[in-house]
């Protein structure tokens, strides 16, 4: 299919963060992990649904995602499963998410975690949290969809 010959393969899709977060902007970054995590990411056990991200002292960091321990490795070669792990991004990304995430109410999110030629990237989403009736109103138009859907495929 398309994801084979771009080279991309998801590994983990945050749909949650969608329905939690309009999200205005979104971001590709690289992720520094340790040998056990990227064979638990290859497993494909990893949770993204509490993570968010960080810019601290000039520095993007992914903090509380759960990358569960490598099951074939012994405990003392494993790793944390939620440690603070840092953000591969280019200096003037970081410097103009700075000045977004100043503004009130927008935040760090992961949305999707692939590999990319073999590499682990991590797509983020800058975005601002939905109040209930957008919730209601995001749930009402998937059912919509849904049911237009349906309809067509009857005729």
């Amino acid at each position: 299919m398309g994801e084979e010959k771009s080279g991309v393969k998801i590994i983990t899709d945050n749909r949650k963060a969608r329905y939690l977060y309009e999200i205005v902007e979104t971001y590709e970054a690289g992720i520094q992990l340790v040998g056990t995590e990227v064979k638990s990411i290859r497993a494909g056990r990893v949770n993204m649904q509490d993570g968010y991200g960080l810019i601290r002292n000039g520095e993007a960091w992914l903090i509380n995602v759960h990358i569960s321990p490598y099951q074939e490795s012994s405990d003392y070669f494993n790793h944390d499963p939620r440690r603070t792990r840092k953000l591969l991004m280019k200096r003037k990304e970081i410097n103009k998410l700075v000045g977004k995430l100043e503004q009130k109410g927008l935040t760090l999110v992961p949305l999707k975690m692939y590999f990319k030629r073999g590499w682990v990237k991590v797509v983020l989403g800058l975005g601002r949290g939905k109040k209930l009736h957008d919730k209601r109103e995001t749930t009402k138009q998937r059912q919509d969809q849904r049911d237009m859907q349906r309809a067509l495929k009857r005729f």
